[in-house]
């Protein structure tokens, strides 16, 4: 069966992380993502991360399942070759401040104007409107003004950052998902997302602990304010494994298989948020129980009494992994520079109608003279454009 995007065309003009990774989400379910750069300024995601023989290695990842064309937005021409080409298109992503599109003659009116049906994704730090709305933004100022960033650390320490773009990962995930809603809905609209919103959904419910009980959550470096135990404990070996407690029946079992069924009974014990005040005690006989025993032992006696546990990878161990290895998590694909190279599959599996991942990243420009001859423009045309530029 075909794929279940198979049709739909996505126009990618955004750059970095939040909008183009959305548009790979849709391109690994069949979509025909045409990935807009500048002839001269390359998504900057092109520079991010390591490379090899000069070949960036991200972009392999981020800009797979996507046709490349170059053209220069800002000029008359340039908007004029988009807008054809937004004709034909289902779906547009941009990233731009707002106001850009607007003042180059490519803003929602221009676009629904040449096509009615366009549903077009605007990603932006801050939203089309608000105090904000005009400043530079990226996800690590979402991970800061959502909350995310107090609540993670040790307790004595600084606020912290993750080492990889967190906001933008699931601002494209929600994306994705908006753009998929707009085609559900049948009609052209305009998707106004906002990178500090959709982290902040996921932080729970600590806007209405506040507003009912005044309550802030504080840092607690790994443990949770929701049950316990739950942290990272050192084994004999020096390997970290974690261990989370999050359903009653977990948090019992892992107490008895480490010795402690007396505190099982306790009262407190009934409910994760009371254990979560008695950390320190669970913490010490859980990680007494650990830090003896080396970690293949940790892990089958866990497994034994049904208890939640997992080593802490690196990369090294993810990629060995038989979990990993049974879910095909990890996929080899050839590519045009590199050869054979690994990288994440497609983010789920359908029965009927699987994702694929058909080529990695591609060259920059490198489909330029095919789409663009899709909406009539010749090879003349097509080499004055790059004489001028806008190509």
């Amino acid at each position: 069966m075909s794929a279940p995007l198979h049709g739909i065309r996505v126009l990618d003009v955004s750059t970095l992380f939040a909008g183009p990774l959305a548009a790979t989400l849709l391109g690994d379910f069949g979509a025909d993502v045409i990935k807009v750069e500048h002839p001269r300024k390359p998504d900057a995601a092109r520079g991010h991360g390591p490379a090899k023989d000069g070949v960036n290695l991200w972009w392999k990842t981020l800009g797979r399942n996507k046709r490349t064309v170059t053209i220069d937005l800002g000029t008359p021409r340039g908007a004029e070759l988009l807008l054809a080409l937004a004709a034909e298109a289902d779906v547009l992503i941009e990233n731009f401040r707002p106001g850009t599109l607007e003042r180059w003659g490519l803003g929602p009116d221009e676009l629904h104007a040449a096509n009615p049906r366009l549903v077009i994704a605007r990603v932006t730090a801050f939203g089309q409107f608000g105090p904000y709305s005009a400043r530079p933004g990226f996800g690590s100022l979402a991970e800061a003004m959502s909350g995310f960033a107090a609540l993670t650390g040790e307790p004595d320490g600084p606020p912290t950052l993750p080492p990889f773009g967190l906001a933008d990962g699931i601002a494209a995930l929600a994306t994705a998902y908006a753009v998929m809603v707009g085609l559900r809905a049948g009609t052209g609209q305009v998707i106004d997302m906002a990178i500090i919103e959709p982290i902040l959904m996921l932080l729970g419910g600590q806007i209405t602990a506040y507003d009912q009980l005044g309550q802030v959550q504080p840092r607690t470096g790994n443990r949770s304010v929701n049950n316990a135990p739950r942290n990272v404990y050192r084994t004999a070996d020096g390997d970290w494994v974690a261990v989370s407690t999050s359903s009653q029946s977990i948090a019992e079992r892992v107490l008895r298989l480490v010795g402690r069924p007396d505190v099982v009974d306790e009262p407190w014990f009934a409910s994760g948020h009371q254990r979560a005040q008695h950390a320190d005690e669970l913490d010490a006989a859980v990680s007494a129980w650990i830090a003896a025993r080396p970690t293949e032992r940790v892990v089958a006696e866990f497994e034994r009494a049904q208890a939640a546990v997992s080593r802490v990878y690196d990369v090294r161990g993810v990629l060995a992994d038989p979990q990993y290895q049974a879910l095909g998590t990890v996929r080899t694909v050839d590519d045009e520079e590199l050869g054979p190279i690994r990288m994440q599959n497609v983010l789920f599996r359908m029965s009927a109608t699987p994702g694929e991942i058909r080529w990695p990243g591609r060259r920059h420009g490198a489909d330029t003279d095919e789409v663009l001859a899709s909406i009539g423009v010749t090879p003349e045309q097509l080499a004055a454009l790059r004489e001028s530029g806008i190509v």
